[in-house]
């Protein structure tokens, strides 16, 4: 019998996704490959050691179920976090974007509306119209920051169910003050999301949104591993909230969502949080070394508290991420004018791209 592939146009897909495309970076096999904020350093030998033992003692159990309520993985992410959070404010996912699923489907959907400050996240959108639910831009200023007074305007006159507010923001790396998240939760009556993906990388002595959880219902911070924890291919997010709030996360999630493995290996990397985070210190000292470079050589990079460096500057986006890419290195063309990502590498990425960046041409 003869194979048979149907286009999207014949079959029967949803009329709000007709159009849509999927969430896709490049992947190529290049030698440095510095395009999508992952960690690039290598989880240390005795790291790994501890993981492999911990996966080694749940697979004897794999026949069985996992604990449905990862219970001591929870209480390992609310002693990570501190700020006096227990483990029945504690969620966690496949990643941190399985997390925003499950808070669209049980905040958002059919019929409402979800909202926050463009350019961010190109995952927002995505996940808000998966679900069903209306995604709306807002805008920032041109430095990509945003003022409390904008910011609470622009919620008020929306009046969105879900505000996703991504803090350092991804793809520009901007801080978010706290007040700005203050006016944003007094001015919604839906549920506010603070996504600190990258927060291990910001100033130490900055304030995280966790220290508004206390008397904010509706407000959630969420994490992941995937980026200061080197944990990409563990898929490993988490948040945390009000205890009825994770309750509501419950109603949506698919049964043992989280496998005995992942929950294992999990548990393994934050009993080794110390190490782990050890990386930190040397990505922050190559991200502020390319900052400094791009300024050097003519570009023009954006505040970051971040892994990555947004920077403008750039004659032609689509031709120098090429010229780069024939040289080996892929850095991200997030469609922003005149501007291109890249990630901080280790020493010897960070030089690689340097070095091939200064080759090519000069800034505009």
């Amino acid at each position: 019998m003869g194979r048979v592939t149907a286009s999207l146009d014949d079959l029967p897909l949803r009329d709000d996704l007709r159009g849509l495309t999927p969430y896709g970076a490049p992947q190529a096999p290049l030698p440095i490959a510095l395009n999508v904020n992952e960690n690039t350093h290598p989880i240390p030998d005795e790291v790994a050691s501890d993981i492999l033992d911990e996966i080694a003692v749940a697979i004897r159990d794999v026949n069985r179920y996992p604990d449905r309520e990862f219970t001591a993985l929870r209480e390992g992410f609310a002693e990570y976090l501190g700020h006096g959070l227990q483990a029945d404010q504690i969620w966690a996912g496949n990643g941190s974007n399985e997390v925003l699923q499950h808070i669209l489907q049980a905040f958002g959907g059919p019929g409402r509306t979800a909202f926050g400050f463009a350019p961010t996240y190109s995952m927002y959108p995505l996940i808000a119209q998966g679900t069903g639910a209306r995604w709306v831009p807002g805008v920032r200023q041109p430095d990509y920051t945003i003022t409390p007074d904008e910011a609470a305007a622009q919620v008020r006159e929306v009046d969105p169910d879900v505000i996703l507010l991504c803090s350092p923001n991804n793809p520009t790396g901007t801080p978010l003050d706290l007040d700005v998240i203050e006016a944003v939760y007094e001015a919604a009556r839906g549920i506010v999301v603070v996504d600190e993906a990258y927060w291990e990388f910001a100033p130490r002595e900055a304030p995280s949104a966790l220290s508004l959880l206390e008397g904010r219902p509706r407000l959630a911070v969420s994490r992941t591993m995937s980026k200061a924890f080197a944990f990409a291919g563990a898929r490993v997010g988490y948040l945390a909230a009000d205890a009825g709030f994770i309750d509501a996360l419950r109603l949506v999630r698919l049964p043992y969502h989280l496998s005995a493995l992942t929950q294992a290996a999990a548990v393994a990397a934050l009993r080794n949080a110390d190490v782990m985070l050890g990386m930190v210190d040397e990505i922050v000292e190559q991200r502020d070394r390319i900052t400094a470079t791009l300024e050097a050589l003519g570009y023009s990079p954006h505040e970051s508290w971040s892994n990555f460096v947004l920077f403008g500057g750039v004659a032609d986006p689509k031709a120098t991420w090429q010229r780069l890419y024939d040289r080996g290195v892929l850095i991200r063309d997030v469609g922003i004018p005149g501007h291109l990502r890249v990630t901080a590498g280790t020493e010897a990425e960070t030089t690689a791209f340097l070095d091939a960046l200064a080759s090519i041409e000069s800034a505009s």
